[in-house]
């Protein structure tokens, strides 16, 4: 059944399952509006506040998804401590004008013998799918699945999960799906730092220390602006950044072709550049696309 928080001056609907979901957006659609879905995990922030008003201006209704997903998280990662802030997340829907929010329980949207998933087996190899083995078919299956509850029209992510985001267009490709996939730039404070819902788990020191990142991602735009063609030569730039900071741990930090997310021989086509590190017990992704807007907008099913 849904739920609505009704001390809110305007009542924002919460929906708890997948029927519920898929009625309200059917209702919408025939009613002539184009549906938007933003899928999140909750712990909602500027970033996400971006991708909302982004489904805004691409859509007549918009609905937020905020479900911590158990599929991919590893056994010895942050599944038990992620944060779970509902009432501040629906309060941040209804600052942005969106017009529902589907908020599945774990064992409502996983049967408990659930046994189908989605597997891709290219572009999910290397990066964060080396690093986290299993990863993308816990994000691809629950993306599949909530792209089948909410059959939005639009489907809205940002560039700092951009392989994900990458994975994603080539699941609503391959798989011939109604959706248009429309991926937003990376919001960032004002230091440089990604913003990301793992942020609150650094400390003072180690925020400070988690910088390196961006700062390493910056001087490889730096080289690509010069137009610098060589992969070495800009990875290098990045790395040197890296070994500023010896206490932070480097997951990976690569240059690699945005189409096929293979490292190139020569920068003569659309490159992704992407890291992830461990500060402390934290772990934190980013990246950057030359040229910038490469990844970014809307790029519609077949």
């Amino acid at each position: 059944m849904s739920r609505a928080l009704q001390a809110a001056p305007r009542v924002l609907p919460v929906l708890d399952t997948v029927e519920d979901v898929r009625s309200w957006s059917r209702v919408q659609r025939r009613r002539g509006h184009r549906v938007a879905l933003v899928p999140t995990m909750g712990a909602l922030h500027a970033g996400h506040r971006a991708l909302m008003s982004a489904a805004l201006r691409q859509a007549d209704r918009v609905v937020v998804s905020i479900f911590v997903n158990p599929a991919q998280f590893r056994p010895a990662e942050d599944y038990a401590r992620y944060p779970r802030q509902l009432d501040s997340d629906l309060l941040a829907c209804r600052e942005e004008g969106v017009h529902a929010v589907f908020a599945p329980g774990e064992h409502d949207f996983y049967a408990p013998d659930h046994s189908i998933w989605v597997v891709e087996d290219a572009l999910a190899a290397p990066l964060e799918g080396a690093a986290r083995p299993g990863y993308f078919r816990g994000v691809l299956t629950v993306v599949l699945k909530l792209l089948a509850a909410a059959e939005p029209d639009v489907a809205v992510f940002g560039q700092k999960d951009a392989q994900q985001a990458i994975l994603i267009r080539r699941l609503v490709r391959d798989l011939n799906l109604p959706v248009t996939v429309a991926i937003e730039p990376t919001v960032r404070e004002p230091d440089g730092l990604a913003l990301s819902s793992r942020n609150g788990y650094l400390s003072v020191d180690d925020r400070s220390r988690a910088l390196v990142l961006s700062r390493a991602l910056a001087a490889c735009l730096r080289r690509l602006e010069q137009g610098v063609l060589s992969p070495g030569e800009v990875r290098q730039a990045g790395h040197a950044v890296l070994a500023t900071q010896p206490d932070v741990v480097v997951d990976y930090f690569e240059v690699v072709d945005l189409e096929r997310l293979r490292a190139p021989e020569r920068i003569d086509r659309p490159v992704l550049v992407a890291g992830a590190i461990r500060v402390g017990t934290t772990r934190l992704i980013d990246n950057v696309v030359w040229p910038p807007a490469a990844l970014c907008g809307e790029r519609r099913s077949p």
